[in-house]
């Protein structure tokens, strides 16, 4: 299996569970001696709140960004390099699809809470991510029964 993967991303919700999808996804790239990339998705406020909403939310916005960075690189150091960290604006799985494509990653690494039925199967973004993907998707099981996800 060695040198199978070349660019392993890692993507996050910035959990208590994100530092058991990034062991999985560092033990991967280190093993394949693959670049490793972490990142987190930031659903626009307007999509939250519909758009609607007569107010400037920019400075709402990028206090959220800087916090989904400080938050993303403590979960990341010291396993990813700063400029291998990223906080993106969008929807998640298509921001994923999009990252992976333009830098060349062949394995997408997420979260899944273990559900019951196919359709709970993967959480919404996992499931969006498998759906879409163009490379290798592994979904790390996370939220063991009796375990809170903060």
């Amino acid at each position: 299996m060695s040198n199978e993967y070349r660019h392993v991303l890692v993507a996050v919700d910035l959990t208590k569970d994100s530092h058991k999808v990034l062991e999985r996804a560092h033990q991967i790239a280190d093993r394949n001696q693959a670049k490793l990339s972490i990142m987190h998705t930031l659903e626009p406020l307007g999509f939250a709140y519909g758009g609607d909403i007569p107010m400037d939310l920019t400075s709402i916005q990028d206090q959220l960004d800087e916090h989904a960075k400080q938050r993303l690189a403590e979960i990341a150091d010291p396993h990813v390099a700063k400029e291998d960290q990223h906080v993106l604006v969008g929807m998640p799985d298509t921001e994923i699809h999009r990252f992976a494509e333009e830098n060349g990653v062949d394995l997408i690494v997420v979260g899944s809470h273990g559900r019951h039925g196919f359709a709970l199967l993967l959480g919404s973004t996992s499931t969006g991510v498998l759906h879409g993907a163009q490379c290798d998707v592994l979904a790390v099981r996370v939220g063991k029964k009796g375990e809170s996800a903060e």
